[in-house]
Order: C-alpha cells, then sequence, then structure tokens
C-alpha cells in the first residue's frame, strides 16, 4: 500500500504503564509509519505515580523512537484535558486521537481515507464499551439524555474519544475560551464535514472510571456548551413573577367580593405577594445578564474561515503596461522595465 501522503500527529494518553508503555509506543509507531510519509507521536503522561516518566525519557533518546514528544503532567486530570495537550501542541496536517488501550489501531488506516477526500472529522465509536459499576452507567445513560436534550448531540455515540481531526477543527477549537472542557462536542456543532465509523473490538484493558469525577465533569460540560440550565433559571424567575402577579390579582378580588375576611390578611398577602413579585423581576433581569456573559464567554468563535481560495488570474496585473527597452548591445543583459 502506498503511504497517504500527510503528516500526522498521533496523541496517545498514558497512566502507570510503565511495564507496557515502550511495546504500545513501537506497536502505534510501526502502524503509523506504514501508513503516512510523516509522523509524530504526542504521549501525555497523566501524572503516572510509578516509572512511566522514565521509560518515556528513555525513548527519546538517541537511541530510542524517532519523532517522538512526551508531555509528563504535573497532577492527575480527566482524560478530555489531558488529550487536548497533546491536540493543542500537534503540528500534523491531521491529528488522531486514539488511547491505545481502549482503541483499535488498525482502525487508522479507514479513517485516513475518510480524512483525506475531504472528511473534516472522522469519529470511531467501539460498541463494545468497558465494563463499569452500575451507578456510573445509570448517572450515564441520564447525563446523555439530559445532555441530548439540551444541545441535540449524543454525547456517548456522536462525540467519542477516538478521532482524527483536520488541523482546520484544531485552529476552530483553539478560539474558543475553554478547548479543554469543549474540544468534543465544539467541532460537531461548528459546521464542519464529518463521518462516523462503528468498530467491534475489545478493550486491551478495562478501566474503573470515578463517578464522582465523572458528574463534576459532566456538570462543567453541561453549562460550558448550552444555554439550557441557565434558560431554566430565567424561565423559573418568569413563573415565579407571573405566579405572584396573579395571586396579586386574587387576593384584591378575594378582598373586594368576599364579605368575610381575616383583618389584615389582604395587606399581609398584597405585601408578600409584590416583595416575591420584584424579587422575581430582579432574578429575571440578573438571569439574563449572567447568561449573555456565558454566552460570550462560552460559546465558540461567531465565524471559522474553514478554506480559502485565491484567484490564480488577476485582471489588475492584466491592466499594467510593461514595455521592456534593451539599453545597449554591449549590455544585452541589462533590461529596464517600464510601468505605466
Amino acid at each position: 500500500m502506498k503511504p497517504f501522503p500527510v503528516f500526522l500527529s498521533v496523541v496517545l494518553l498514558a497512566r502507570n504503564q510503565s511495564a507496557r508503555v515502550e511495546a504500545l509506543v513501537s506497536e502505534v509507531a510501526t502502524t503509523v509509519s506504514r501508513l503516512v510519509t510523516d509522523y509524530e507521536l504526542i504521549i501525555v503522561d497523566n501524572a503516572s505515580d510509578d516509572e512511566s516518566v522514565s521509560v518515556l525519557r528513555d525513548l527519546t533518546s538517541e537511541s530510542g523512537q524517532p519523532n517522538l514528544q512526551v508531555y509528563a503532567l504535573t497532577k492527575e486530570v480527566d482524560a478530555d484535558t489531558a488529550f487536548w495537550v497533546g491536540l493543542e501542541n500537534a503540528l500534523g496536517d491531521f491529528v488522531v486521537v486514539l488511547d491505545p488501550l481502549l482503541d483499535d489501531i488498525s482502525l487508522l488506516e479507514m479513517m485516513l481515507e475518510k480524512a483525506t477526500v475531504g472528511v473534516d472529522i472522522v469519529l470511531a465509536h467501539n460498541q463494545q464499551r468497558p465494563a463499569q459499576s452500575v451507578p456510573y452507567r445509570v448517572a450515564q445513560t441520564a447525563f446523555d439524555m439530559l445532555y441530548r436534550y439540551c444541545s441535540g448531540v449524543r454525547f456517548a455515540n456522536e462525540a467519542p474519544q477516538y478521532r482524527l481531526v483536520s488541523k482546520r477543527v484544531v485552529n476552530f477549537i483553539l478560539q474558543h475560551p475553554q478547548p479543554a472542557i469543549t474540544y468534543r462536542h465544539l467541532p460537531l456543532t461548528g459546521g464542519f464535514s464529518r463521518t462516523k465509523l462503528l468498530y467491534d473490538s475489545t478493550p486491551k484493558e478495562s478501566q474503573a472510571k470515578r463517578l464522582g469525577e465523572s458528574v463534576d465533569r459532566g456538570i462543567r460540560l453541561l453549562v460550558s456548551t448550552t444555554r439550557a440550565p441557565m434558560r431554566l433559571v430565567t424561565s423559573l424567575c418568569m413563573f415565579g413573577a407571573g405566579a405572584n402577579l396573579v395571586y396579586s390579582v386574587y387576593v384584591v378580588l378575594v378582598g373586594l367580593f368576599k364579605p368575610h375576611v381575616a383583618p389584615g390578611w389582604v395587606s399581609i398577602s398584597l405585601q408578600q405577594s409584590g416583595m416575591f413579585f420584584l424579587i422575581s423581576l430582579v432574578l429575571l433581569v440578573l438571569a439574563e445578564y449572567i447568561l449573555n456573559m456565558a454566552s460570550l464567554s462560552n460559546e465558540g468563535p461567531l465565524y471559522h474561515v474553514g478554506q480559502e481560495f485565491t484567484s490564480a488570474r488577476m485582471t489588475r496585473r492584466e491592466k499594467l503596461n510593461i514595455e521592456e527597452v534593451q539599453l545597449a548591445a554591449s549590455q544585452p543583459d541589462d533590461h529596464t522595465e517600464r510601468i505605466n
């Protein structure tokens, strides 16, 4: 097979894999070097507490693995943030993000075929998921339903971690103020061409995820990428203001038409409903201001130039009158250009 004439960046995530990280890197390098004419491997070590960093440092020596970059984090972060460290430092025409223990590297050839014909985002979804606890699966299902309702994207199926993106997509994500949080969701809403590949492969290792960290990540993602939570707050404020206004009218009607009313009930009820009405209005205005500020800071860029073309023919150049005059026979190689 003829290699694809592209420069490919491969971002890998590692943590506490000192015993097998060299074999994993070698396997990926062998596959990638066969597929493309030029490549780089970017390893992000997610704060390993074993000898992984030392092994990776040895791999960058003169006798080690070529085209290798290693970024060792000082503290453990979530997988999306760790992967973004490699993405924002990638130099390739295309960048592929994968976990060598969970994702199938053999699918990369098909992903490159899609990308080299003009697809900006190639997603690969493994239908075999690592086994997780029952509370985690319930929370994940609930989050997927909520996120789909708020943003229209099924996060687990439509935004998998394993993906290949063009440099245009990376530049687009870089314009967002919080790319580490939104890089999995944001490209899907940017109008880029994309396709999804389904495959069935048993993960090499099943890693249990912590429910508390996943819930925190989900809340931050939901708040950062959609307006739905804040819009719910403004809707509740508007409902509260309207309900108190209706209640005030009800109190007035009771005071006018009901003959036996407890002394002071009308005035106290009107006072309470009026105060709650004003509070609801104030919260509504504040919520709208917060929503506006959040939209300015969390939403992606208003536009992104995906491709740019320039005409090979310029009419302004054709209007120039260029005359070449030979100065003398003794200097046949010297010419003067007169431009009118």
